[in-house]
Formats: structure tokens, C-alpha cells, sequence
């Protein structure tokens, strides 16, 4: 990348003027037109030396003009010690070139090039319904794998479940204790979405016996002793992943594998229980005294003898390098449970130090509606699919006012579009408000806005080959912001994939389209006379970039709308 030569033009300078400037540092000015790539080589080098900055830049720049070559026009000292560069016309031509030659490929690179990659996200539990909260994990997961693959990893998805637990007793007790119909399709499904679940927890909190007999199935349900526990257990287990599977289908997820608390449980048990010196036992229990460690004490096994969430965790860790053994081990994880994902590491670096050590967390916000908050414990959830829904609903006039021919098999997509937009456009672990109106604009910072754009520009190039006409390079115009953008594309993918920040993503992808939108405003096209040939081909290499980035957001890039 550009970015690089010049960092390693200026390293090498700074070496033969025999000047200690740190590590060299190049950004993007603000402002386009004082350049391309600035440093302040100059300025770090002067404050450790006790020269004069503005001085030693024009000293450095003068050794550096001695050594551009052709993809620099301009080398140039600015304010008190700045370093601009500027880059050649041929330059961002032969950027443009470069897009059209790699597209799919284009921004891809190495940096994570040999390394075993594991992304777990989504994570729902069979017997409840999957809530509003789960999209925000699963668009970060998402978005993160396709970067994480696009930067040279060989990377699979992983999904976590919890298919045993309290909820799941609370859910078959209600079940069983109503006397649903497990034939039955309605009652099924209602086991399946959890509200039977919000029933049997309203129970458990009423009196001791409803909590005594839900705790009783619990220890069926590990146990696997009582056939009917077990046949609406499987039932309802299966319904709840079939369920799943049509919302991943809906949302562009495809996982690798699956991992259950069922599975994982025994496993951590074991890892437990086979570590004394890591683990203590406390009332009956056993836990992991953090306080130790400058963290906080979690319980492992219970005072039943059954594994908790912790020790399950460290018995997913055991089974995912069993089935792919990574490099790394990233959870997309809420922040509420940042604290204890803290706990469950420091325990895995002690008790599977080979594998401990290679787990990272990512945090997340919360997803809400202006309307307010949600529980599945009670029942007021705010399933995913309902918000999906209610988004396709409202963009549908849109579609049809804006007179898009598609716009039924447009509707679907385009919600999804904007709801990952919502999510990805910040830093991951902020909450999010989804706002309706601004996330199905077609007018910027939004989805629906950035696939546009890229329909945008399909139209344009469906045009000029309807006439025959073809992309050239050779053919310019003065550089303007479109290239300057292009050229940037690696570079933010890069940073995303190093952070483990979609947000670089999107906040790229926005600024190129609004640039592109201006450009298609202010100037003629595929009519453009004897420069329509170069326009066409940046067209081109716009819509390349857009689909990329929208890809690699897990957004589709409709060629239509």
C-alpha cells in the first residue's frame, strides 16, 4: 500500500539526516486539498533533538523530493512542522486500474495471513425467543468474520446455545403442567418461543413448591431420567434450532458450528474438578476465587454438583479447539457480562493455559427501540423478527415512492440492510437507538442510503454498456475526492481487522458514497464526451468498492433498486 512506501521513504530519510523521530506516523488530512498523507515526523524528531521543527521539515523534505518517484506530485512543509504529501494523477489512475483489475479481491490483504481463527456470535437459547438484542451480536459477528477472512485468516463461525439450564426447565415444567399437546404445531411452537418459558418463570418466583418442582425437572433434564421430560425437551429443542436457522437464512448467516451447554457442561465439570490448585471449594460449592487475581469470586459447580456457566465455558474452549484448533478464540459478548468474561479467562489461563491465552472477548451494546426496554423474563419480548418485520413494513412506501420497480423482493434486504447499519456505524459496545426514520433514509448515514448509491452506479454502467461504451483509464480528469477515497479502501479494512472495528467500515463506505452522489450530481457521465471512458471505469471502481464494504458489513448490494 501507498501508505507503507511512504512511511518506509520517510523512516529511511530520517535515518541517513541521523534523526530520532519515534515511530513514523502518517494520517489523512482533514482537509483534501492540503494533501494526500501527512506526518509529523519532523515535529516528534525536533522536540527530541531540540531542533527548530519547521526546519528540520524542510531539511527532510528537501532529501525526500531527491526520492519521490512518479506516484508523488508534491512533497511540501506545512503549519509549524507538518509534512504533506501529494499524490500523482497517475497515481489514483492506476488506483482506479488496480480496482477494476482485483474487484471482488480488492481491498483484501495479509495481515492475518496463516492464523486459525474462531468468531462465536448470536448465541441464542433454544426455548426463548431470539430478542432485539441478539441482532447487535450478530451483525458485529458477522461483520468481524468476513473481515477476519478478508485479511488472510482462515476463519469459522461458531454459535454457543444454551440448551440446558433453568429457563429450559421452567419452560417444559409449564409445558407439561398445562397439558399442551407436544403433536400439537401451536403448542410446539409456543415452547419453541418461550412462552412457556415467561409462563414457568412467573411460576418459579410464586411460591417454594413451583420452584422445588421446576429445580426437579432441572435435574431430569441433566440426568435424561424421565422419558416425557425428555420427549418434550427434544422436541422443543429441535423446533427452537429449526426456528433459528430461518432468521440466520434472513439475516446472511451461515454457522460452521454448533456448540451446546448440554455438551460443553460435563466437559467443564471435568476441568474443574480435575483442578484443585486453580479452584476452591466454598458451602458446598466449588468457585474460582478472582479476588486473587484483582478480579471477583464466581461459583463453577454449584452446591447441586451441577456445572454453571463459568465452568461451561471452559468446557467450550475445550471442544472448539478440539474441532478447530485456533489461533485465536473471539466471543461477541454484551457488556453486562464483561466483568465475568474477565473471570472465565483468568480461569482458563490458569486451568488450560494452552488455550486460555488465545481467548478474546469483544463487547457489545444493547439494541433498543425508541420505545423503550425488554425482558424475556416476563414475557415482553421484542423478538428480532418482529423488528425485521416492522422495518420491511414501514420501508415499503419508500420503495414504492421512490418508484422502485423490485420493490417487493427489495423490502426484505434493504431492512436488514438498515438495521446492521444501525449497529455497525459505531463502536462496538455502545447502545444503540434504532431510530426509524433516520435508518430508512435514502439520503445518507443509513443502509438503505449506501445501497442505493451502489444501485446507483450499476444503473450508470448498465447504461454505457447499453450503448456500447466502454471503461478507459488512459482517459482523465483532475483528481477530485472520488479517487482520493478509492485509494483508501485497504487501508480501513486493514484497521478494521487489526481493532476488530466494523465501524472503520461503514464510516468509509458512507464517505465514499456521499462523495460519489456529489460527483454524479456535478458532472456528465456516459455522455461526457472523450472523458465518459475514464468516468465510467471510476463509476465502476465505486460500485466495486461499495459492494466490498457492504459485504464485508454482511449488508447485500442490490444491483437494482
Amino acid at each position: 500500500m501507498i501508505r507503507e512506501k511512504l512511511k518506509n521513504l520517510v523512516r529511511e530519510t530520517l535515518e541517513q539526516l541521523a534523526v530520532d523521530a519515534g515511530d513514523v506516523r502518517l494520517e489523512h488530512p482533514a482537509d483534501f486539498s492540503l494533501g494526500d498523507f501527512s506526518t509529523n515526523a519532523a515535529m516528534a524528531g525536533g522536540k527530541r533533538t531540540g531542533r527548530d521543527p519547521k526546519e528540520l521539515a524542510e531539511e527532510i523534505v528537501a532529501e525526500l523530493n531527491k526520492k519521490k518517484d512518479e506516484d508523488i506530485e508534491k512533497i511540501e512543509v506545512a503549519g509549524p512542522g507538518f509534512i504533506n504529501f501529494r499524490l500523482s494523477q497517475k497515481f489514483f489512475a492506476g488506483q482506479v486500474a488496480e480496482v477494476l483489475k482485483k474487484r471482488d479481491d480488492f481491498g483484501k490483504n495479509d495481515l492475518l495471513a496463516g492464523k486459525k481463527i474462531m468468531v462465536e456470535y448470536t448465541d441464542p437459547n433454544p426455548f426463548k425467543e431470539m430478542h432485539i438484542g441478539h441482532l447487535v451480536p450478530n451483525a458485529i459477528g458477522e461483520s468481524l468474520s468476513r473481515i477476519i477472512a478478508f485479511s488472510g485468516a482462515r476463519m469459522e463461525r461458531a454459535n454457543y446455545q444454551g440448551d440446558v439450564g433453568l429457563h429450559v426447565a421452567k419452560a417444559i415444567w409449564h409445558f407439561l403442567n398445562a397439558e399442551k399437546d407436544i403433536t400439537s404445531e401451536k403448542d410446539l411452537d409456543g415452547l419453541a418461543l418461550g412462552v412457556d418459558y415467561a409462563a414457568g418463570t412467573r411460576a418459579y418466583e410464586e411460591n417454594d413448591a413451583n420452584k422445588a418442582a421446576i429445580e426437579e425437572v432441572n435435574r431430569k433434564i441433566y440426568d435424561g431420567s424421565d422419558a416425557g421430560v425428555n420427549e418434550v425437551y427434544q422436541r422443543g429443542r429441535a423446533r427452537s434450532l429449526e426456528l433459528f436457522e430461518e432468521l440466520y437464512e434472513r439475516l446472511g448467516t451461515k454457522f460452521d458450528h454448533y456448540f451446546f451447554e448440554s455438551e460443553t457442561g460435563p466437559v467443564g465439570k471435568g476441568i474443574v474438578e480435575s483442578h484443585p490448585e486453580v479452584f476452591a471449594e466454598s458451602d458446598g460449592a466449588i468457585v474460582f476465587r478472582g479476588e486473587e487475581h484483582g478480579l471477583h469470586t464466581r461459583v463453577f459447580i454449584n452446591s447441586d454438583g451441577l456445572p454453571t456457566y463459568e465452568a461451561k465455558e471452559l468446557g467450550l474452549l475445550k471442544k472448539k479447539a478440539g474441532e478447530f484448533p485456533f489461533d485465536v478464540s473471539i466471543a461477541v459478548v454484551g457488556n453486562e457480562i464483561k466483568e465475568y468474561a474477565r473471570v472465565v479467562k483468568r480461569a482458563a489461563e490458569l486451568s488450560l493455559p494452552e488455550l486460555g491465552s488465545k481467548m478474546l472477548f469483544v463487547t457489545n451494546g444493547m439494541l433498543r427501540l425508541p420505545s423503550g426496554k425488554m425482558s424475556s423474563r416476563t414475557g415482553e419480548v421484542i423478538s428480532a423478527e418482529s423488528v425485521l418485520d416492522a422495518v420491511a413494513e414501514r420501508l415499503a412506501p419508500k420503495l414504492q415512492e421512490a418508484r422502485i420497480a423490485n420493490a417487493d423482493e427489495l423490502k426484505d434486504p434493504v431492512a436488514v440492510g438498515a438495521v446492521k447499519y444501525s449497529i455497525l456505524k459505531q463502536r462496538t459496545g455502545r447502545d444503540i437507538i434504532f431510530d426509524f426514520d433516520k435508518s430508512l433514509s435514502f439520503e445518507g448515514d443509513s443502509g438503505p442510503y449506501l445501497q442505493y448509491t451502489h444501485a446507483r452506479a450499476r444503473s450508470v454502467l448498465e447504461k454505457a454498456r447499453g450503448l456500447g461504451m466502454e471503461a478507459d483509464v488512459s482517459f482523465r480528469r483532475d483528481v477530485g475526492i472520488v479517487e482520493k477515497l478509492l485509494c483508501r479502501f485497504p487501508e480501513v479494512v486493514e484497521r478494521a481487522a487489526k481493532e476488530y472495528e466494523p465501524h472503520y467500515i461503514t464510516t468509509y463506505v458512507t464517505e465514499l458514497a456521499g462523495a460519489f452522489n456529489s460527483f454524479y450530481a456535478q458532472e456528465r457521465i456516459v455522455d461526457a464526451g472523450d472523458k465518459a471512458p475514464y468516468r465510467i471505469a471510476l463509476t465502476d471502481a465505486v460500485a466495486v468498492t461499495i459492494k466490498n464494504g457492504l459485504y464485508l458489513l454482511g449488508i447485500a448490494a442490490p444491483e437494482k433498486m
